[in-house]
Protein backbone atom coordinates (compact mmCIF):
# COMPACT_ATOMS: atom_id res chain seq x y z
CA UNK A 1 0.00 0.00 0.00
CA UNK A 2 2.88 2.40 0.71
CA UNK A 3 4.21 1.74 -2.79
CA UNK A 4 0.80 2.57 -4.28
CA UNK A 5 0.50 5.78 -2.26
CA UNK A 6 4.02 6.88 -3.24
CA UNK A 7 3.22 6.20 -6.90
CA UNK A 8 -0.13 8.01 -6.79
CA UNK A 9 1.39 11.07 -5.11
CA UNK A 10 4.65 11.13 -7.06
CA UNK A 11 6.81 10.82 -3.94
CA UNK A 12 10.43 9.70 -3.81
CA UNK A 13 12.38 9.02 -0.62
CA UNK A 14 11.15 10.50 2.67
CA UNK A 15 13.40 12.98 4.48
CA UNK A 16 12.87 11.36 7.87
CA UNK A 17 11.33 8.13 9.09
CA UNK A 18 9.99 7.47 12.61
CA UNK A 19 8.52 4.19 13.73
CA UNK A 20 7.43 2.45 16.91
CA UNK A 21 5.93 -0.94 17.68
CA UNK A 22 7.01 -4.55 17.97
CA UNK A 23 5.56 -7.89 18.95
CA UNK A 24 3.20 -6.42 21.53
CA UNK A 25 0.22 -8.79 21.47
CA UNK A 26 1.20 -12.31 20.39
CA UNK A 27 4.36 -12.61 22.48
CA UNK A 28 4.35 -16.41 22.14
CA UNK A 29 4.56 -16.15 18.36
CA UNK A 30 7.57 -17.52 16.50
CA UNK A 31 7.27 -14.56 14.10
CA UNK A 32 10.16 -12.14 13.90
CA UNK A 33 8.12 -9.25 12.49
CA UNK A 34 6.00 -6.79 14.43
CA UNK A 35 2.36 -7.45 15.12
CA UNK A 36 1.90 -3.73 15.82
CA UNK A 37 3.65 -0.84 14.10
CA UNK A 38 3.12 2.84 13.38
CA UNK A 39 5.50 4.68 11.08
CA UNK A 40 5.60 8.30 9.95
CA UNK A 41 7.28 9.14 6.65
CA UNK A 42 8.07 12.85 6.34
CA UNK A 43 8.33 14.10 2.76
CA UNK A 44 8.46 17.77 3.73
CA UNK A 45 5.05 19.13 2.71
CA UNK A 46 3.50 15.65 2.85
CA UNK A 47 3.41 13.25 5.78
CA UNK A 48 2.38 9.62 5.42
CA UNK A 49 1.28 7.59 8.42
CA UNK A 50 1.50 3.78 8.19
CA UNK A 51 -0.38 1.64 10.69
CA UNK A 52 0.15 -2.11 10.85
CA UNK A 53 -1.71 -4.45 13.15
CA UNK A 54 -2.06 -8.19 12.66
CA UNK A 55 -4.58 -8.68 15.49
CA UNK A 56 -8.12 -7.56 16.31
CA UNK A 57 -10.78 -6.28 13.93
CA UNK A 58 -10.16 -3.83 11.11
CA UNK A 59 -11.31 -0.29 11.87
CA UNK A 60 -13.16 -0.36 8.51
CA UNK A 61 -14.29 -3.91 7.57
CA UNK A 62 -14.72 -2.82 3.93
CA UNK A 63 -11.05 -1.77 3.85
CA UNK A 64 -9.02 -4.07 6.12
CA UNK A 65 -5.82 -3.60 4.06
CA UNK A 66 -5.92 -0.29 2.26
CA UNK A 67 -4.75 3.25 1.84
CA UNK A 68 -6.75 6.32 2.82
CA UNK A 69 -5.78 9.66 1.29
CA UNK A 70 -7.20 12.81 2.83
CA UNK A 71 -7.13 15.90 0.64
CA UNK A 72 -8.74 19.28 0.09
CA UNK A 73 -11.03 17.85 -2.59
CA UNK A 74 -12.12 14.77 -0.65
CA UNK A 75 -11.11 11.41 0.80
CA UNK A 76 -10.05 8.34 -1.18
CA UNK A 77 -10.12 4.83 0.31
CA UNK A 78 -8.40 2.33 -1.97
CA UNK A 79 -7.58 -1.37 -1.75
CA UNK A 80 -7.04 -4.28 -4.11
CA UNK A 81 -10.80 -4.92 -3.97
CA UNK A 82 -11.99 -1.45 -5.06
CA UNK A 83 -12.16 2.17 -3.99
CA UNK A 84 -14.47 4.81 -2.56
CA UNK A 85 -14.00 8.53 -3.21
CA UNK A 86 -15.97 10.91 -1.01
CA UNK A 87 -15.62 14.40 -2.47
CA UNK A 88 -15.80 17.53 -0.35
CA UNK A 89 -18.68 18.50 -2.64
CA UNK A 90 -20.75 16.24 -4.85
CA UNK A 91 -21.72 12.59 -4.92
CA UNK A 92 -19.51 9.76 -3.60
CA UNK A 93 -18.01 7.37 -6.15
CA UNK A 94 -17.59 3.63 -5.53
CA UNK A 95 -15.89 1.08 -7.80
CA UNK A 96 -15.21 -2.60 -7.25
CA UNK A 97 -12.36 -4.54 -8.84
CA UNK A 98 -13.17 -5.66 -12.40
CA UNK A 99 -12.42 -9.37 -12.53
CA UNK A 100 -12.25 -9.79 -16.36
CA UNK A 101 -13.40 -13.41 -16.00
CA UNK A 102 -15.17 -13.43 -19.37
CA UNK A 103 -12.13 -12.10 -21.24
CA UNK A 104 -9.73 -14.42 -19.35
CA UNK A 105 -11.64 -17.59 -18.38
CA UNK A 106 -8.42 -19.24 -17.19
CA UNK A 107 -8.64 -16.92 -14.16
CA UNK A 108 -11.60 -19.05 -13.01
CA UNK A 109 -9.61 -22.28 -12.91
CA UNK A 110 -6.04 -21.21 -12.06
CA UNK A 111 -5.44 -23.01 -8.76
CA UNK A 112 -3.44 -20.50 -6.68
CA UNK A 113 -4.50 -17.28 -8.40
CA UNK A 114 -5.91 -14.54 -6.19
CA UNK A 115 -8.69 -13.51 -8.56
CA UNK A 116 -9.00 -9.96 -7.22
CA UNK A 117 -5.38 -9.13 -8.18
CA UNK A 118 -5.30 -10.98 -11.51
CA UNK A 119 -6.33 -7.89 -13.54
CA UNK A 120 -3.64 -5.76 -11.88
CA UNK A 121 -0.97 -8.42 -12.50
CA UNK A 122 -2.06 -8.72 -16.12
CA UNK A 123 -2.02 -4.95 -16.68
CA UNK A 124 1.44 -4.68 -15.07
CA UNK A 125 2.71 -7.41 -17.41
CA UNK A 126 1.19 -5.66 -20.44
CA UNK A 127 2.67 -2.34 -19.32
CA UNK A 128 6.10 -3.97 -18.90
CA UNK A 129 5.96 -5.48 -22.40
CA UNK A 130 4.94 -2.08 -23.85
CA UNK A 131 7.90 -0.49 -22.06
CA UNK A 132 10.26 -3.12 -23.49
CA UNK A 133 8.81 -2.58 -26.95
CA UNK A 134 9.08 1.23 -26.66
CA UNK A 135 12.37 1.14 -24.72
CA UNK A 136 10.63 3.10 -21.96
CA UNK A 137 9.98 2.62 -18.28
CA UNK A 138 7.09 0.62 -16.91
CA UNK A 139 4.74 2.05 -14.30
CA UNK A 140 6.18 -0.39 -11.75
CA UNK A 141 9.80 0.50 -12.49
CA UNK A 142 12.54 -1.29 -10.50
CA UNK A 143 13.75 2.05 -9.12
CA UNK A 144 10.30 2.72 -7.68
CA UNK A 145 10.35 -0.72 -6.07
CA UNK A 146 13.78 0.07 -4.61
CA UNK A 147 12.53 3.34 -3.11
CA UNK A 148 9.48 1.66 -1.54
CA UNK A 149 11.52 -1.28 -0.22
CA UNK A 150 14.22 0.98 1.23
CA UNK A 151 11.56 3.15 2.87
CA UNK A 152 9.99 0.12 4.58
CA UNK A 153 13.40 -1.18 5.70
CA UNK A 154 14.16 2.24 7.21
CA UNK A 155 10.85 2.17 9.12
CA UNK A 156 11.76 -1.23 10.56
CA UNK A 157 15.24 0.05 11.50
CA UNK A 158 13.72 3.12 13.15
CA UNK A 159 11.44 0.87 15.20
CA UNK A 160 14.33 -1.43 16.12
CA UNK A 161 16.62 1.44 17.12
CA UNK A 162 13.90 3.51 18.80
CA UNK A 163 14.76 6.77 17.03
CA UNK A 164 13.96 8.88 13.99
CA UNK A 165 16.21 8.33 10.98
CA UNK A 166 17.17 10.99 8.46
CA UNK A 167 17.83 9.66 4.95
CA UNK A 168 20.51 11.09 2.64
CA UNK A 169 19.18 10.37 -0.86
CA UNK A 170 22.46 11.18 -2.64
CA UNK A 171 24.60 8.94 -0.41
CA UNK A 172 21.88 6.33 0.23
CA UNK A 173 22.77 6.35 3.91
CA UNK A 174 21.26 7.37 7.22
CA UNK A 175 22.63 10.77 8.26
CA UNK A 176 25.07 10.68 11.20
CA UNK A 177 24.03 7.21 12.38
CA UNK A 178 26.72 4.54 11.99
CA UNK A 179 24.65 1.96 13.86
CA UNK A 180 21.69 2.35 11.48
CA UNK A 181 23.99 2.26 8.45
CA UNK A 182 25.58 -1.01 9.64
CA UNK A 183 22.09 -2.51 9.80
CA UNK A 184 21.36 -1.60 6.17
CA UNK A 185 23.13 -4.75 5.06
CA UNK A 186 23.38 -8.23 6.45
CA UNK A 187 26.62 -10.20 6.64
CA UNK A 188 27.14 -12.52 3.67
CA UNK A 189 28.04 -16.20 3.96
CA UNK A 190 31.62 -16.93 3.00
CA UNK A 191 32.95 -16.87 0.33
CA UNK A 192 30.39 -14.25 -0.80
CA UNK A 193 31.08 -10.56 -0.23
CA UNK A 194 29.01 -7.43 -0.68
CA UNK A 195 30.23 -5.51 -3.75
Amino acid sequence: MLDMVRWMMGLGFPKTISSAGGILVDKASIANISDTQTATFDYGDTKILWQHRSWGQASDPQYPWSAVLYGEKGTLKASVMGYDFTPAQGQPIHRDVTYELEQYPEDKTEQDLEKHVAPAIRHHMQDFLRAVDNRGRPVADIEEGYISTTTCILANLSMKLGRTLEWDVAKQRVVKDDEANRLLRRPYRKPWVHP
